[in-house]
């Protein structure tokens, strides 16, 4: 059984940082993803890497200010997220597949529940 298990979600002000987690479990998944969902939106990609972690993808409105990287020895994919705003806050979702590459919409096998990550103004 495929588990994906976010962490590090929470509450900060506006400028803060948080880093968040996704320990995998049962299959090796080789395309990690993050997205999120605000309240009343759809949900929407934040960031992409390859197994390696050579390759890495953002969206627009998080370039610059997150960086997403992998432990592959701890199944473990990580969100820095830095210069937060209150536009950031929503559940954010890990998300994995077990074929490499970048992908940047939903096609994604395997889910997380999702961690909140609330930016206070």
């Amino acid at each position: 059984q495929v588990q994906l298990v976010e962490s590090g979600g929470g509450l900060v002000q506006a400028g803060g940082s948080l880093r968040l987690s996704c320990a995998a479990s049962g299959r090796t998944l080789y395309n990690m993803g993050w997205f999120r969902q605000a309240p009343g939106k759809e949900r929407e990609f934040v960031s992409a890497i390859t197994w390696s972690g050579g390759g890495t993808t953002y969206a627009d409105s998080v370039k610059g200010r997150f960086t997403i990287s992998r432990d592959n020895a701890k199944n473990t994919v990580y969100l820095q997220m830095n210069r937060l705003k209150p536009e950031d806050t929503a559940v954010y979702y890990c998300a994995g597949r077990p074929r490499d590459g970048l992908l940047r919409t939903s096609e994604y096998e395997y889910w997380g529940r999702g961690a909140q990550v609330t930016v206070s103004s």
